[in-house]
């Protein structure tokens, strides 16, 4: 997997501008801070992220991949201006899990998610290596 930061772009900081991979692709659902029994847990956006991040390194997992196979990545918030304030404490949670590679990603603000109490959800794209 080839990260492309093209230096005619902003110095990227938690992303990279673009992708390039071959292999198998494989499409990961939105995930939140649910654990295994249907509720969410996890107190705050960081908790909530690391536990919705470890969901979907789970099912990328379960699927043959890991985490250096993340080619692209949304994040879902409910409150923007929280997530930027803990994003340091996010990014930590981060380089725990994945590393220090990041994949193409985006950060949008919703007004709400499909568990009310969920505060982000992940989704992505990871490519595995034929």
């Amino acid at each position: 997997m080839k990260r492309v930061n093209p230096p005619s772009l902003a110095r990227p900081s938690g992303f990279s501008h673009a992708v390039v991979a071959h292999g198998t692709v494989v499409f990961l659902a939105g995930q939140t801070a649910m654990d295994a029994d249907g509720g969410i847990v996890g107190d705050g956006v960081v908790a909530q992220f690391e536990q919705a991040l470890g969901n979907l390194l789970s099912a990328l997992g379960a699927a043959g991949g890991e985490p250096s196979d993340l080619a692209t990545m949304t994040v879902y918030v409910v409150d923007m201006d929280d997530y930027r304030a803990h994003a340091r404490d996010v990014g930590q949670v981060w380089k725990r899990l994945v590393g220090t590679e990041y994949p193409a990603m985006a950060g949008v603000e919703v007004s709400r998610l499909w568990d009310e109490t969920a505060l982000v959800e992940v989704q992505g794209m990871a490519v595995l290596r034929d």
